[in-house]
C-alpha cells in the first residue's frame, strides 16, 4: 500500500484525535468519576493507536497503546483515576501531539517515549505512581536511537573527534515559572553557536519554537569548550534551572539493533490493530457526508474567482456604456450567478473559531497552576466561523491577550478574598457575527485597568503631556496601553510579554483590517473587544478620485461622506479641522499624503469621507466619490512593502489599478 496518499487525512484525524483527548482529560479532571468520559477517552486512544499502527508509526501505537491500558484499567476499576494519574496521562497527549507536529514537519514521527511508557506501564499494574513533580520532571535524553541520525551527522561527530572537538550531550532545565519558554530557548541556542555547532536537539528546534515541550531539553552539542565552561556560559541565561553536560557516543550496534526490532514490532502491531482500524474507517464512510479538501485547492478556486469579479466588472461597465438592452440582462443575470458563487466559496473556506479556541483551555489550566491562581474559562460562540486565512493569524494576538489578562488582569484568591470576590476568577471568550464583521470578546472580572497608572507611565514615557493628562476619556487612557512598549508592569514577566506591552496584537489585528478596543472598570475587570472582516479577498469599499488616479476606501471604516463648504473648514494646532455633528474632525487630503501630481481644484465644496476606528475619526478629502463596489484585494509584492498607507491594490474593470487605503494608518 502507499501510505503516502494517506498522509494528509491521517494528520488532519490525529489532531482531531488529540484534541479530542484534551478536551475530554479536562472535564475528567473536574469529574474523576465520569466513566463516560473516560471511555470516550478510551475510543479515541484507540482510534488513534489503530491509525499510527497502520501508516508504521510504531512509537505513537506504542504509546497510544500503552495509554488505552491504563484507562481500560480505570473503566474496569482495576485501578482508581486520582489528579496525578490525570497529569501522567496529559503528559502522555503532549508527547503524543509532538509526534505528530514531528510527522507534520516531514519527520518520522519518532520520540524517546521509554521512560513515560514505564510510567504508564506501572500505573496499569498498580504500582505506586511518581509524585507529579517526578513525572514532570523527567529530562528528555539522547541516545543514538532516539535522535534517529543520520549518515551526515554521524559523519559530523566522528570528523569532529578527529579533529579535537568534544560531542556532549547538554540537558537544559528552565524554571517552572517560566512559561514563554522560546525566549529562553532562543538565548540558551545563541551561546550554542557562539562556543560550538548543534548537531541534534530533542524536542526538534520547530518544537521548542513552537513551546511544544515541558521545561527541559537536550542538544548533541560540538565544541572545544569544556563542561564547566559549557555550564557557566548557559547558567547566565535568566530562568535556567540547572544544566547537565555529558560526553555523547555514537552506539552503533544499538542502532542496528534497534531497526530489526522496529521492523517486528511493526508487523506486530499491524495484524492486532489493522481489523480495528479498518471498521472505524467503514463506520466513517457510511455516516460522514463530508469529505477533506486542501486548502490550497480552495486558494486556487479563490484566485480564480478573483479574476472572474474583475471580468464582471469590466463586463458591468461595457454594459452601462452601450446601453445594449440584451447585453445589460445578461449581465445582471451573470451577476446575479456569480455573487452566489461568491458566496458558496466563500463559505467553503469558513472554519468555526474553535479550530482557536480549543487550545486555549489547556493553555489556561497550565497558566493557572503556574500562577498559582483559580480560574474558570468560559466559552461563547466558538462556532462562529471565520476565512481561513484570518483563522491562521489571529491564534498568537489571542493568546497574548489571554496571557495578559491573567497574569495582570485577575488577581490571586487571597487578593480577590480581600476585595470581596469569589476566589475563582472568570475569564470570558465571547464570539459572534454582526454585519460583514466578526467580533472577539476577552473579558475578565480583575482588578482592571488602573487610569491613574497608565497616565502616570505615559507622562514619564513623554507620550502625554502632564497638562494634557486630565482632559483624557478613559477610553483614551486605555488605548495609550497599545502603544510601542508601553507596560504598567512592575516587574517584567514571561507570561504576558516581558514588558513589551500590546502594541504587537495591536499591529497584527490591523493588518488582518480589524480594530481593537479596550473597555475596563477598576476593580471590577477588563474587555479586549476584536473586530474582524469575515474574509480578507474581496471587500467592499467606496471608490474616489484625486485627480486622475483611483483611491478605494474599505466600507467597514466609513462611517459618512459629505459635501464640506469651504468657509466650514477651521483650523487647530496646525490642523485643517471640521465640525462633525458637535465633535472637532480633522481633516486629511489624499492629494497631500500621497503627493498626488496636478492643481487643486477651485471648487467652493470639498468631497469628504469620514472614517473612524475606535473612538477616532478623520476626515479625508477626495476630488470625488465615484461608487461603492466589491474588489479583489492584491498585495503588492515583496518590493512595495512599506508604503505609508496603502494596504493593497486592486484592478477595476477598465483595466486601471486602483490603491486601497489603509485608514487605520492614516487615523494614527
Amino acid at each position: 500500500m502507499e501510505m503516502n496518499e494517506y498522509l494528509d487525512v491521517f494528520i488532519e484525524e490525529s489532531k482531531e484525535h488529540i484534541q479530542a483527548l484534551n478536551d475530554h482529560l479536562l472535564k475528567l479532571e473536574s469529574n474523576l468519576g465520569d466513566l463516560g468520559l473516560v471511555n470516550e477517552i478510551f475510543r479515541s486512544a484507540h482510534t488513534l493507536k489503530g491509525m499510527s499502527a497502520t501508516m508504521g508509526f510504531t512509537d505513537l501505537a506504542d504509546l497510544t497503546h500503552k495509554m488505552e491500558n491504563v484507562l481500560d484499567a480505570i473503566r474496569n476499576d482495576n485501578i482508581s483515576l486520582t489528579p496525578i494519574i490525570i497529569d501522567i496521562i496529559f503528559q502522555a497527549v503532549d508527547a503524543l501531539e509532538s509526534m505528530v507536529v514531528d510527522i507534520i514537519n516531514g519527520g518520522e514521527g519518532k520520540k524517546d517515549v521509554t521512560e513515560l511508557v514505564a510510567i504508564l506501564q506501572g500505573v496499569e499494574q498498580g504500582e505506586e505512581v511518581p509524585t507529579e513533580q517526578s513525572v514532570l520532571e523527567q529530562p528528555n535524553r539522547i541516545t543514538t536511537q532516539s535522535a534517529r541520525l543520520d549518515e551526515f551527522e554521524l559523519a559530523v561527530l566522528n570528523q569532529s573527534k578527529e579533529n579535537g572537538f568534544n560531542n556532549y550531550q547538554v540537558n537544559v532545565q528552565l524554571q517552572k515559572t517560566c512559561l514563554l519558554k522560546a525566549a529562553r530557548v532562543y538565548m540558551v541556542f545563541e551561546i550554542f553557536d557562539q562556543i560550538g555547532e548543534v548537531i541534534k536537539s530533542m524536542p526538534t528546534v520547530t518544537e521548542l519554537e513552537d513551546e511544544n515541550f515541558e521545561y527541559d531539553f537536550t542538544v548533541i552539542l560540538v565544541t572545544k569548550d569544556s563542561p564547566t565552561e559549557i555550564e557557566k556560559k548557559i547558567l547566565k541565561v535568566s530562568e535556567v534551572d540547572h544544566v547537565l553536560v555529558e560526553p555523547f557516543e555514537v552506539n552503533y550496534a544499538g542502532l542496528e539493533e534497534e531497526a530489526n526490532i522496529e521492523h517486528i514490532e511493526t508487523a506486530q502491531t499491524l495484524a492486532v490493530d489493522i481489523d480495528a482500524s479498518e471498521e472505524e474507517t467503514k463506520k466513517k464512510s457510511f455516516s460522514s457526508k463530508t469529505i477533506r479538501v486542501n486548502i490550497n485547492r480552495l486558494d486556487a478556486l479563490m484566485n480564480l474567482f478573483e479574476e472572474l469579479v474583475i471580468d464582471r466588472g469590466r463586463l458591468e461597465q461595457i454594459s452601462s456604456q452601450l446601453k445594449n438592452s440584451d447585453l445589460q440582462e445578461t449581465v445582471e443575470h451573470m451577476t446575479r450567478i456569480s455573487g452566489d458563487l461568491q458566496n458558496i466559496i466563500l463559505n467553503m473556506r469558513m472554519v468555526p473559531i474553535d479550530q482557536v479556541f480549543n487550545r486555549f483551555p489547556r493553555m489556561v489550566r497550565q497558566l493557572a497552576k503556574d500562577l498559582n491562581k483559580k480560574i474558570n474559562l468560559e466559552v461563547v460562540g466558538a462556532e462562529t466561523e471565520l476565512d481561513r486565512t484570518v483563522i491562521d493569524e489571529i491564534g498568537d494576538p489571542l493568546v497574548h491577550l489571554i496571557r495578559n489578562a491573567l497574569d495582570h488582569g485577575i488577581e490571586t484568591a487571597e487578593e480577590r478574598s480581600k476585595s470581596g470576590k469569589v476566589e475563582e476568577g472568570t475569564l470570558k471568550l465571547n464570539a459572534y457575527h454582526s454585519g460583514n464583521s466578526v467580533f472577539i470578546e476577552i473579558t475578565d472580572d480583575g482588578a482592571g485597568i488602573d487610569r491613574q497608572k497608565v497616565l502616570q507611565k505615559a507622562i514619564s514615557n513623554g507620550i502625554v503631556k502632564e497638562e494634557d493628562a486630565d482632559t483624557f476619556t478613559d477610553q483614551q487612557v486605555f488605548q495609550l496601553i497599545m502603544e510601542s512598549g508601553f507596560s504598567t508592569a512592575d516587574k517584567i514577566s514571561d507570561i504576558s510579554g516581558r514588558g513589551v506591552g500590546l502594541d504587537v496584537v495591536r499591529n497584527k489585528i490591523e493588518a488582518l483590517g480589524g480594530t481593537i478596543t479596550i473597555h475596563s472598570v477598576a476593580g471590577e475587570g477588563s474587555t479586549f473587544l476584536i473586530q474582524l472582516p469575515l474574509t480578507l479577498s474581496i471587500i467592499s469599499v467606496m471608490l474616489t478620485e484625486v485627480q486622475q488616479e483611483k483611491y478605494a476606501i474599505p466600507l467597514s471604516s466609513i462611517l459618512e461622506t459629505a459635501i464640506v463648504h469651504k468657509k466650514d473648514i477651521m483650523r487647530a494646532h496646525n490642523q485643517q479641522v471640521i465640525d462633525f455633528r458637535g465633535k472637532v474632525v480633522p481633516l486629511v487630503s489624499l492629494k497631500d499624503i500621497f503627493q498626488v501630481p496636478g492643481e487643486l481644484p477651485n471648487d467652493e465644496y470639498f468631497s469628504v469621507v469620514i472614517i473612524k476606528q475606535g473612538e477616532k475619526m478623520a476626515g479625508l478629502i477626495v476630488d470625488t466619490f465615484i461608487g461603492q463596489q466589491e474588489v479583489v484585494l492584491k498585495s503588492l509584492g515583496n518590493y512595495l512593502t512599506d508604503i505609508f498607507a496603502i494596504s493593497g491594490a486592486t484592478i477595476l474593470g477598465d483595466g486601471q489599478v486602483a490603491l486601497i487605503v489603509d485608514t487605520n494608518a492614516l487615523i494614527k
